[in-house]
């Protein structure tokens, strides 16, 4: 790509667009440690947002600026970072690269119009970063790889951008190729030499960084042979992917194409998302103002990369579900916006980030809150009208204020009290929905309970705000188990949800073991008297029943049936009988687990005309109940789920392995795609409570799974015994 002049700083002041085609919004994407936070700092220095290395305030950066973040030294969270450049406004969603927030990513995903994925030249690229590349080639989000660390001394640029022609271009080998070749300075005592400059393979000029400004220069004659097969092959492929058919026989036929057409080209074909170049990137110095590569980065980004114009239109419904015209990203349309993140301010309250696909979207107006689609996250169906407050330009923990967010645009809505992650945002007087983008289900459990009086007072409310702010975690209040269970992406991802309940909401929180539901059913027919016979004084207590219990096949639940004669048990006391054995039913007979299953006769009984009552008879149901499981076997019954783990063909047989280990009866395989199997195989539940975690180890974080309740069976003795003998209720 050609030079650019140094973008004025926007430092102390919000960005605000004009028009659609003056904005982009990118997305970071890449494996944690990679260097996308630092590459977000490297882009707002050299942009003029910031005064030093990424720094808004100190210790905080534009974009890991939550305390959580600062503690743990890792992003936990989608944030962005508005810089300018060229006088086009660059919206730069810098996400956590660690699996268990996942979320956050798929929110950038769903903000960006494009993705620069990053690539350390020292660790590689792992699996998951693999298949988000995937997802983005399915629905042509146009990409570019940046490649960072090149300062560690085991960096190698070349081999990295052979690897991701390897892995990105798969498909099309000719669409990964790197704009630029590195420039080294004089090796170290340790052998190394570092990067100092680039050599541009379009314009063959060489671009120096050590004097911590970009200088533009000649290369010399050895400079200019090192480029001579890199330039041919990146020329041949901007020439495949162009829409000028003409091209590559003039270029073939040994005509010189001009710089101009090349680049145009090429922007073409990365907006397009045909083209994916590799560029490379690192920090600036102390006291440098320009980082190696950041000013390439920024002109692909404001050349290479779509407008939001380009996006394809919103499919949009009314409240309802009835059908709706779709929408274009104009400002003078409809208003379409939806919340990508929700994260609460101790001053401020509730803030709702907003990406505007339509209309504009102005401070103190009242608008339609709408959300749909969510409610078994504990997310309820709601459509609102609220008055926002003030529209801001996030910047680090600094928010600008804006006088308007047009088409395209992003920004911090304030004030917002009901919208959650996900929603819609639209006029009141012409209410619309966008469908909630595809979330990664959380597989997790974590069950807690309040650690006093006082937290259990305040714990539903954080609860709720803490479900609202992210959609992957899903609250459940298990009525079998009667704990309360937050369902999370990962350890990681319970680890911040605690951090939050307590920093944030003021709610401690006790992690306790999460139970699973088991159930109890007899093996053996058997019988049993209920005898309760007590004086004391005035009325007393007389109630005898007799019954026959025998199990019944699965899924039957419990059955009454009557066979007294001869009024034996008076007919008004039947149904005292039966409310009793139910009553023990739910309450166990054996380890304290719900009875199933079973048919419960009752035979024969004795009643006194003073002192027989309803409850006499409920008590003597319940303990003719418990006196037939005292004589007959008590078989546990476990729940059992159907799970499809979707895998990388390498990992099947680890996770058969795994699976088997697990008491799991595989059930089929079958292909899932290019290199992927669908594992499906039935496992009691009580053994994959941290799968989750488990086969991201066994798959190296490549494998997903899906679960669904399929059924109870009878749990193996051995194992049985033992959870009677902890006298625990799940594991």
């Amino acid at each position: 790509m050609g030079a650019t002049s140094h973008q004025a700083g926007a430092a102390g002041r919000a960005l605000t667009a004009d028009r659609p085609s003056s904005i982009r919004n990118v997305v970071l994407v890449g494996h944690s440690g990679s260097g996308k936070t630092t590459l977000v700092e490297a882009l707002a220095l050299t942009a003029g947002a910031v005064n030093r290395a990424g720094r808004v305030e100190d210790g905080a950066t534009v974009s890991d600026y939550d305390e959580i973040e600062h503690r743990r030294q890792r992003s936990v969270q989608l944030s962005l970072v508005p810089v300018e450049w060229g006088g086009i406004k660059i919206n730069i969603l810098d996400t956590p690269g660690y699996a268990d927030f996942v979320g956050e990513l798929r929110a950038g995903l769903r903000a960006a119009d494009a993705a620069l994925f990053v690539v350390s030249a020292s660790d590689g690229i792992d699996g998951a970063t693999r298949m988000v590349w995937d997802e983005c080639e399915a629905v042509g989000m146009p990409r570019a790889i940046v490649v960072t660390h090149l300062e560690a001394a085991r960096s190698d640029y070349a081999q990295m951008t052979t690897v991701c022609g390897e892995i990105f271009g798969a498909d099309d080998p000719d669409a990964v190729i790197p704009l630029h070749l590195p420039l080294h300075g004089p090796a170290g005592p340790d052998g190394h030499a570092p990067v100092t400059g680039l050599l541009g393979l379009l314009s063959q000029r060489v671009y120096e960084y050590s004097s911590g400004e970009r200088v533009e220069r000649d290369p010399d004659p050895a400079e200019l042979a090192l480029i001579t097969d890199a330039r041919s092959r990146l020329i041949e492929g901007i020439i495949a992917e162009s829409e000028d058919e003409s091209l590559m026989d003039r270029y073939l036929g040994g005509e010189d194409i001009d710089v101009k057409t090349l680049v145009d080209d090429l922007e073409r074909a990365v907006a397009r998302g045909t083209f994916h170049p590799v560029l490379m990137a690192a920090p600036a110095a102390d006291g440098a103002r320009q980082g190696l590569g950041t000013v390439e980065l920024l002109e692909l980004v404001t050349g290479g990369f779509p407008t939001p114009l380009e996006r394809a239109a919103v499919t949009v419904t009314r409240p309802d579900g009835s059908a709706r015209p779709e929408v274009t990203c104009d400002p003078a349309g409809p208003l379409v916006a939806e919340v990508v993140k929700t994260s609460s301010d101790p001053y401020v309250g509730r803030v709702s980030l907003v990406r505007v696909f339509s209309g504009t979207l102005n401070p103190e107006e009242t608008v339609h809150v709408s959300g749909h689609g969510l409610a078994d996250r504990g997310h309820e169906d709601h459509d609102v009208d609220e008055r926002i407050g003030t529209l801001t330009a996030p910047f680090g923990k600094q928010q600008r204020a804006l006088t308007r967010c047009i088409a395209g645009d992003l920004a911090c809505v304030a004030k917002l009290t009901r919208a959650e992650t996900g929603d819609t945002l639209s006029a009141k007087e012409d209410p619309l929905l966008m469908e909630p983008w595809t979330m990664p289900d959380p597989l997790l459990p974590l069950a807690i309970e309040a650690h006093s009086k006082a937290d259990e007072d305040k714990l539903s409310q954080g609860l709720a705000r803490l479900v609202a702010e992210d959609p992957t975690m899903r609250l459940e209040q298990n009525p079998h188990t009667h704990q309360v269970v937050l369902w999370c992406l990962g350890e990681a991802h319970q680890d911040v949800a605690l951090e939050r309940l307590r920093t944030r909401y003021g709610v401690q929180v006790d992690a306790v073991p999460h139970k699973v539901s088991l159930r109890e059913t007899f093996g053996v027919k058997a019988a049993g008297r209920g005898r309760h016979v007590k004086q004391s004084g005035g009325h007393g207590q007389f109630a005898i029943c007799e019954i026959e219990v025998e199990p019944l096949p699965p899924g039957s639940g419990i059955e009454f049936v009557d066979k007294v004669v001869g009024g034996s048990v008076p007919r008004q006391f039947i149904p005292s009988v039966e409310k009793g054995v139910r009553g023990q039913a739910a309450r166990g007979v054996a380890a304290g687990y719900p009875l199933v299953d079973v048919r419960i006769t009752l035979l024969d009984g004795k009643a006194h005309s003073v002192d027989s009552s309803d409850a006499a008879f409920q008590t003597a149901g319940a303990l003719a109940l418990r006196e037939a499981a005292a004589e007959a076997r008590i078989d546990l019954l476990e729940p059992v789920a159907e799970l499809a783990v979707l895998i990388p063909d390498e990992y099947v047989g680890p996770v058969m392995s795994d699976l088997a280990g697990r008491r799991g009866r595989v059930v089929g395989t079958d292909q899932a795609g290019p290199g992927r199997t669908r594992v499906r195989a039935e496992i009691p539940e009580i053994e994959i409570g941290r799968y989750a975690v488990e086969l991201r180890s066994v798959s190296h974080g490549t494998g997903r799974f899906a679960r669904a309740y399929a059924r109870h069976e009878p749990m193996p003795p051995q194992i049985a015994e033992k959870v009677r003998e902890q006298g625990e209720k799940g594991s």
